[in-house]
């Protein structure tokens, strides 16, 4: 076994999670202890409530947070390339198999979402806002603008997270829902109260987002109900694992030494859940922790080097079992 790197020095870290109770605050508060094991007393460890957006970014920056968590990692790719995340390196990548999926009342007379333009003065969309911090409503609207469009002509149903936005839809207070967690089970709940049916984005929006890296993927048919055959749609995956680029040498190691070697902390906590629907994929493999969507801080990428050939996982006993 890898012996476990200490650090010599009290230390405070600050993450930055979710709205408290998904996943990023549990891959937080794993990290948290796992790094607390291994510094001395004297260490203080807070998990701040975020968004998951670019107010991650703009804490990091701020200096009011050393680690946050931030998805998907494809937006986090985009803004990268853009120029807007320069100061910032990233410590992993943990994986989550999502989508951003658009799904209508089986009434309207659409099939594919560029045909939603015809009918716009008759919709009300259920997603996420475009507010300059949620990436869920900032890929929505691009997207819709991408598919000919006008968010300026349509109806909507805000929220920040998906759940009201998916509930709102099934319970027909919208005909239109644009979100994603499609593995939860809120979403294989919406055809017990209405039909619905699912709508590619088309070539323009797919296209479009390919030319920035930002992927599309597949709902295989039968994964959502009412799904008769595979849906091309944008791709909604993973959690960054993001840091200032300034962070001390051997806690960037650390952090990613627990990433890779106590991962089987917060694979236990998801294994109760079939590996098709869980919020984060299990089993995580250190190869994939290494694929991020900016560059690796460097000492961050001496630790996946250092550990390349050991898939041992796990020191000490997981509280979840």
């Amino acid at each position: 076994m890898t012996e476990s790197p200490r650090l010599d020095r009290p230390i405070t870290l600050v993450f930055r999670g979710d709205w408290g109770q998904a996943n990023m605050h549990r891959i937080c508060g794993w990290l948290a202890q796992e790094v607390g094991d291994r510094t001395p007393g004297g260490s203080r460890f807070a998990i701040w409530s975020g968004r998951g957006g670019r107010d991650q970014i703009d804490a990091l920056n701020a200096g009011e947070a050393d680690i946050a968590i931030v998805t998907p990692t494809a937006a986090v790719r985009m803004l990268h390339e853009s120029g807007e995340l320069e100061d910032l390196s990233a410590l992993g990548t943990i994986g989550q198999r999502d989508r951003l999926v658009v799904a209508v009342d089986a009434a309207l007379p659409v099939t594919t979402v560029p045909e939603l333009a015809a009918i716009a003065d008759r919709l009300t969309v259920a997603t996420s806002p475009d507010d300059g911090v949620n990436l869920i409503g900032w890929a929505a609207h691009r997207a819709l603008r991408l598919a000919g469009v006008d968010p300026a002509e349509l109806t909507f149903f805000y929220d920040e997270r998906p759940f009201p936005c998916v509930g709102a839809f099934a319970d027909g207070d919208t005909n239109v829902l644009i979100h994603e967690a499609v593995m939860t089970p809120h979403w294989q709940r919406i055809e017990h109260v209405r039909p619905v049916r699912y709508l590619p984005w088309g070539p323009e929006v797919l296209d479009g987002f390919n030319a920035h890296g930002w992927p599309d993927a597949v709902v295989p048919a039968g994964y959502l109900p009412g799904l008769t055959e595979d849906l091309r749609t944008l791709d909604f995956s993973d959690f960054a694992v993001l840091c200032r680029g300034d962070m001390a040498d051997d806690l960037a190691y650390l952090v990613t030494w627990c990433m890779v070697k106590t991962r089987a902390a917060l694979e236990k906590q998801y294994a109760h859940l079939p590996e098709d629907r869980t919020p984060v994929t299990y089993p995580i493999v250190p190869a994939d922790l290494a694929r991020t969507p900016l560059p690796l801080h460097p000492a961050a990428a001496r630790a996946y080097a250092d550990l390349e050939s050991s898939d041992e996982s796990s020191t000490g006993t997981p509280i979840w079992i």
